[in-house]
């Protein structure tokens, strides 16, 4: 029979951030000259399920591509991190990329960390009973932000942030937050990351215009949630969705553009749109393999390994601190 409970219960670490004034913080935004949307705000519930819908569309390579990866590259990753490890992944969701290396890591703890509480520990405990032999401590904390871990137990530190998430930072932002998880792992510490690399705009293009449009639905459902939590007043057949990748910045840009000239009501201010005004969602940064790799050294990880899919489109990386000793192919040190 099938075991409904952990072996023994999950250790549950409650670190919220502190209570923002997310209004002000959307008007902000949008009082800028630049209008912009923080993409804090497409993850309601039905945003989440539409970014997973996203990640399933023919032209949305990363997620099949670094699921291919992880799985060509689990057991070399055994021998390179070695044995009772405690595998911390940042911004965990519903950790189903965790699952396709578990069995092979065999961890002795898995820290998953996330700033959804309710989220977090629903998929905390899904791991925990799935994996009765592995010790789960989650923590419901702003990742992104500098932090010390709650728990202190013995064991080289490894971190897990897949999915290339680091995109989403700028790429400043991206430089301190590899350089806080650096000193956050400590001296034996490593960092196994996926990065999705620089390639023909025509691809990265494709991929967040997806002919489904389910892209499209998911820019424009910030807004639906918006009108919900914001007594916003948008109409969703006044904008469209726009896409695109700018090399001169290396990422792509996500936009929602006003069809018409339109005042709309947001938290009791008026903001006016012109005809073509385009209001910024997101970015999301792409790589060149060497470019990522001294951005990592600058944050101090000395030393790497590279997975790439054949196409050179997603790389998986896993970098190690600048005081760590790289594990040989026997697992012994050199």
């Amino acid at each position: 029979m099938t075991s409904t409970q952990p072996e023994q219960p999950i250790q549950f670490y409650d670190h919220p951030p502190e209570p923002e004034d997310a209004a002000a913080q959307l008007i902000e935004g949008l009082s800028h000259t630049q209008k912009a949307i923080s993409p804090k705000f497409f993850y309601d519930e039905y945003g989440s399920e539409l970014f997973t819908a996203i990640t399933r569309q023919p032209e949305y390579y990363p997620t099949r591509t670094e699921m291919s990866l992880l799985r060509a590259s689990c057991e070399e990753l055994k021998t390179l991190i070695g044995d009772d490890s405690v595998l911390i992944e940042y911004g965990s969701g519903n950790s189903e990329k965790i699952r396709l290396v578990l069995e092979s890591l065999r961890p002795k703890v898995y820290a998953p960390l996330d700033i959804s509480r309710d989220y977090l520990a629903k998929a905390a405990e899904s791991v925990a009973i799935e994996h009765p032999w592995l010790e789960v401590r989650a923590t419901c904390i702003d990742y992104t932000k500098d932090f010390d871990l709650p728990f202190d137990v013995k064991g080289r530190k490894v971190g897990f942030f897949p999915g290339s998430s680091i995109g989403n930072f700028s790429r400043a932002g991206a430089q301190d937050f590899l350089g806080r998880v650096n000193e956050q792992l400590g001296d034996d510490g490593a960092l196994v990351i996926g990065v999705d690399m620089k390639k023909d705009e025509t691809v990265l293009n494709q991929a967040y215009n997806d002919k489904a449009g389910v892209t499209a639905q998911f820019n424009k459902n910030v807004l639906t949630h918006l009108n919900r939590e914001f007594d916003a007043d948008f109409d969703l057949d006044d904008f469209e969705h726009l896409a695109r990748y700018n090399e001169a910045e290396g990422c792509v840009q996500m936009f929602l553009v006003s069809r018409r000239a339109q005042d709309v009501t947001v938290a009791g201010k008026v903001v006016h749109l012109v005809k073509g005004e385009k209001i910024h969602t997101e970015n999301s940064h792409k790589y060149a393999k060497e470019e990522f790799l001294a951005m990592a050294s600058r944050a101090g990880f000395g030393g790497s390994k590279t997975w790439q899919d054949d196409k050179g489109w997603f790389s998986l990386f896993y970098l190690y601190n600048d005081r760590a000793i790289l594990r040989n192919s026997s697992g012994s040190f050199k």
